[in-house]
């Protein structure tokens, strides 16, 4: 499972575009205007879609912020236009802390974030790739409500963003981890076939994934509106991305 994991890791493009030596933020938790260092990140989530951040970094508190500027298209995702994930000084040398609290959505699609009590709440993802500790253990005091925090390296922005998309987007998504692997998985054969005939899209992929044909045709359909493969003439597919 863990090589599976780290695959989904891999699959998240993350590429800085602009780079801010000097700039100012308004932080709604101090509710002050801050200075500092300021990054912009596009992120292409595989599961999700295109993302861009904003990273702060306020060299004075230690702290940095994570907001999250543009969302892919839907109703869930719209909610967390504009959110943040503040990580803040440990009394680790060099590690800065993010209390752990996930999203989640009821039937009417309305975007709550709870605080994680217990270790088995913690996505599996979460507990696989980043220290975890007590808040306080990574505090050195204890606050009502929050009890487990991630450990990041000061200056790991990218790794940062990676924990936005566990925590707040990954746990709302509509597609599951298991359907985009099936998804990338189809596409990856589907290219080492290039012009590839269906039929044989179908028997490889029932011998290397087990994938009956129902769920073949399923993925083609969800890859092929998505615009990432098309039907060049009957019984034939390639790949356009």
């Amino acid at each position: 499972m863990v090589g599976v994991s780290l695959r989904f890791l891999k699959e998240i493009k993350i590429t800085k575009v602009e780079e801010r030596p000097e700039d100012a933020w308004f932080d709604l938790s101090l509710r002050q205007l801050r200075e500092g260092r300021v990054h912009f990140y596009r992120v292409r989530d595989f599961l999700t879609g295109e993302w861009l951040f904003k990273v702060c970094s306020d060299r004075e508190l230690g702290r940095v912020m994570v907001r999250a500027l543009k969302c892919p298209p839907g109703r869930r995702f719209a909610q967390l236009e504009g959110n943040t994930m503040m990580f803040q000084k440990s009394v680790i040398e060099g590690l800065l802390y993010d209390v752990i609290s996930l999203a989640q959505a009821d039937e009417k699609d309305q975007i709550r974030r709870r605080v994680v009590g217990s270790m088995e709440e913690i996505p599996a993802l979460v507990k696989e790739h980043f220290e975890i500790k007590s808040y306080e253990e990574a505090t050195g005091k204890r606050a009502p409500g929050k009890y487990w925090v991630t450990l990041s390296e000061e200056g790991d922005e990218k790794a940062m963003i990676i924990l936005f998309l566990l925590e707040r987007v990954w746990p709302i998504s509509p597609t599951s981890l298991e359907e985009r692997l099936k998804s990338i998985n189809l596409m990856d054969l589907i290219k080492g076939l290039e012009r590839a005939k269906t039929e044989d899209v179908y028997r490889v992929a029932g011998e290397q994934f087990g994938l009956r044909k129902e769920d073949v045709d399923a993925l083609l359909v969800s890859l092929e509106r998505s615009g990432q493969i098309e039907r060049p003439e009957e019984g034939y597919i390639k790949t356009l991305k």
